[in-house]
């Protein structure tokens, strides 16, 4: 994946108003906080990046503009995917910079991200949507208008959980559910849900105790499949996850790019994990190569464009779930 040796590189920062305040365990958001990076070669070609970062680890917009801003003139000089991989940590900054990479490369090569990957017939994807922690109203509001959907992901806490999984299921009787403490409960608190949770169609459950605890799920007595999220960031922290998964859930601003999400979600799969592709709520030009690791994953959480008030032009078309592939122009390179 050689590149030119000279490009420019031009950072942005910009916001994203979400349609409703956006609500999980660690609290509520108004609007979302992205950087974009842009390359642009010596031959003229550019490539794009988007990447919110992760903010239960203190990544920022600033804090990801000033990693970018010490490592600009070594990217301006030049930089391949092994040396960015080397030279700076998993996280929004790299995954921003990679991405614009696949991009370029991408274009230059006049060929598909697709085709670099090595995913020779890739196919549009269903997601789930998802529902914050809201009141009883708004979540029985938006369970009644995504009733037709295959999948919803519930937001919950240690206080806010079973009741609201009843009230979703009344309103959509026939979805299937997942559902998101974001390490807020215990391995207790699990247990003594699961049985009606089961009952309720609940399919899977990400993250349900601190990162760091993951251990204390050996008691957990459950039969709902449930997915490591924040315990694993690369394939260096699949090791800390023992046992006590069955699903791992990828997502680009912790791996720090496509191409280390990548090589996750195949050594996931050898080791007989099923892969989740989630995002940090971004635009279509986050959710575009989240869709590339989506090719080898079960479960699909690329909803990101659906919670703002608006997205990009062009972006990647939805209808009851379904993902088309993102048109050439947004990302990826030609026949995207």
């Amino acid at each position: 994946m050689s590149l030119p040796t000279a490009m420019k590189l031009k950072l942005e920062r910009e916001t994203w108003p979400y349609k409703v305040p956006f609500g999980i365990s660690r609290g509520a958001e108004v609007a979302l906080n992205v950087i974009v990076v842009t390359l642009t070669g010596s031959d003229g070609i550019v490539g794009r990046g988007e990447a919110a970062g992760v903010d239960y680890d203190g990544e920022t917009v600033a804090l990801m503009s000033q990693q970018i801003e010490a490592f600009r003139a070594d990217v301006e000089v030049g930089i391949d995917f092994n040396s960015l991989a080397t030279r700076l940590p998993p996280g929004g900054a790299r995954n921003a910079l990679d991405c614009a990479l696949w991009d370029m490369t991408a274009r230059r090569r006049e060929v598909s991200v697709w085709e670099m990957a090595n995913i020779s017939d890739p196919k549009p994807l269903t997601t789930c949507f998802t529902l914050g922690i809201d009141t009883d109203e708004a979540t029985r509001a938006g369970a009644t208008q995504y009733r037709d959907w295959p999948l919803l992901k519930v937001k919950v806490n240690h206080e806010r959980h079973i009741e609201v999984i009843r009230l979703v299921r009344k309103a959509a009787p026939n979805v299937g559910i997942m559902i998101d403490p974001n390490q807020s409960w215990t391995v207790e608190l699990l247990n003594n849900l699961a049985p009606e949770l089961h009952a309720l169609g609940v399919v899977l459950i990400e993250q349900p105790v601190a990162r760091g605890q993951d251990a204390v799920l050996s008691k957990y007595t459950g039969k709902i499949r449930l997915a490591a999220d924040e315990s694993v960031i690369d394939r260096r922290s699949l090791s800390a996850i023992g046992d006590y998964y069955q699903v791992v859930n990828i997502k680009l601003d912790k791996t720090g790019g496509l191409t280390e999400a990548l090589a996750l979600a195949r050594e996931v799969r050898n080791l007989g994990l099923a892969v989740m592709v989630g995002c940090m709520a971004g635009t279509s030009l986050a959710m575009a190569p989240g869709m590339v690791v989506g090719q080898l994953a079960e479960f699909i959480d690329l909803d990101g464009p659906l919670l703002h008030g608006k997205d990009r032009t062009p972006g990647i078309e939805y209808h009851l779930g379904r993902m088309q592939l993102p048109p050439a122009a947004l990302w990826g390179g030609a026949g995207s």
